[in-house]
């Protein structure tokens, strides 16, 4: 199979364990292909930390998963430093490593933990190493953060600071599923506890190679975004720091816009949509379809805005259509 296709399946078979997901799931591979990380948000229950695990199930990768609580401390997800002996006179400090020395990391329930822990996995994201006791720790080639945070609980719970949320490239938020989707979910959950005999099981699929991920980056670079596109993105952004130069509706809504992170996650993001599609340039409908995931945690919202139910997804459509599109 081509890279394309590979993906491909690989998408088909998360989508086959998430039901009523589709466009979570297309997020999840958009950010596993534009090498960035990914905050989930949803309320308890609609499959955030099943959709990893089905990614990770079906990627060649090593998966490990990461626990948030007040009392976690730094050293829990980087690893530390350890003190062994021989017994007869030799004895060295040894580095062992925590679980963020993993392909696919599952930070769940992020915003349980106190922003020291939180800030342990700064460095990881940005610049995919660790420090311990000043030496630096490269991590694996095959390294993505996948973040959950349940958005209704307050209680025990540390908001994210800005500088952490810019590190994540896309913030994605999952919604119930339909009805005739959820139909659907008790008959894949009553299968899967219905103890089907070995003899009976499906053969367990050959899991998607990293090289697949890696020749799929290869091909997303070579994907053309023409100079009218960039000056789109471009745009974009402006109309996040110049909400004034689009009337007052967005002047009263916007207090702070997006930082360059934001047009670099448009470029990326768009770039590997197009690519999925099928195409070997980005349209302004790529830009559009991920928009909202790249931008909705890079803009802060007014005291007004908030009070009058003004969503950051509102703000991104009215921006959305307030930019032409560059001739």
């Amino acid at each position: 199979m081509t890279a394309r296709e590979s993906i491909l399946e690989l998408q088909r078979r998360v989508n086959r364990s998430i039901i009523g997901q589709a466009r979570v799931v297309e997020r999840l591979v958009i950010a596993l292909l534009a090498d960035g990380n990914v905050l989930m948000e949803g309320l308890p229950g609609l499959a955030k930390t099943r959709a990893i695990k089905s990614l990770s199930k079906s990627l060649e990768s090593n998966f490990s998963r990461i626990q948030f609580t007040p009392d976690l401390l730094p050293s829990d997800i980087t690893g530390g430093e350890i003190y062994r002996s021989d017994g007869v006179g030799d004895a060295a400090f040894t580095f062992r490593q925590g679980p963020i020395f993993g392909n696919l990391i599952l930070a769940d329930e992020i915003n349980r933990a106190p922003a020291k822990v939180q800030s342990a996995l700064l460095e990881a994201m940005e610049e995919r190493q660790v420090t311990v006791a000043g030496k630096r720790y490269p991590l694996p080639g095959l390294f993505m953060v996948l973040a959950t945070q349940n958005p209704i609980e307050q209680e025990g719970t540390y908001p994210l600071p800005e500088a952490q949320m810019d590190r994540f490239l896309m913030h994605v938020r999952i919604d119930y599923p339909s009805d005739a989707d959820e139909v659907e979910v008790l008959r894949l959950v009553r299968r899967e506890q219905g103890g089907v005999p070995e003899a009976d099981r499906a053969p367990q699929e050959e899991r998607i190679a990293q090289r697949c991920v890696f020749d799929a980056r290869a091909e997303i670079a070579e994907v053309t975004t023409a100079e009218a596109i960039e000056s789109y993105i471009v745009a974009l952004i402006a109309a996040t720091r110049r909400p004034e130069e689009y009337g007052d509706t967005l002047k009263t809504w916007i207090a702070v816009g997006a930082s360059p992170r934001g047009s670099l996650a448009l470029d990326r993001c768009s770039r590997a949509h197009a690519w999925l599609q099928g195409r070997t340039y980005v349209v302004p409908e790529d830009v559009q379809a991920v928009a909202h995931d790249c931008l909705r945690h890079r803009v802060s919202l007014t005291y007004d805005a908030i009070a009058d139910g003004v969503t950051s997804n509102g703000v991104i459509d009215e921006i959305l259509r307030q930019v032409a599109v560059a001739a």
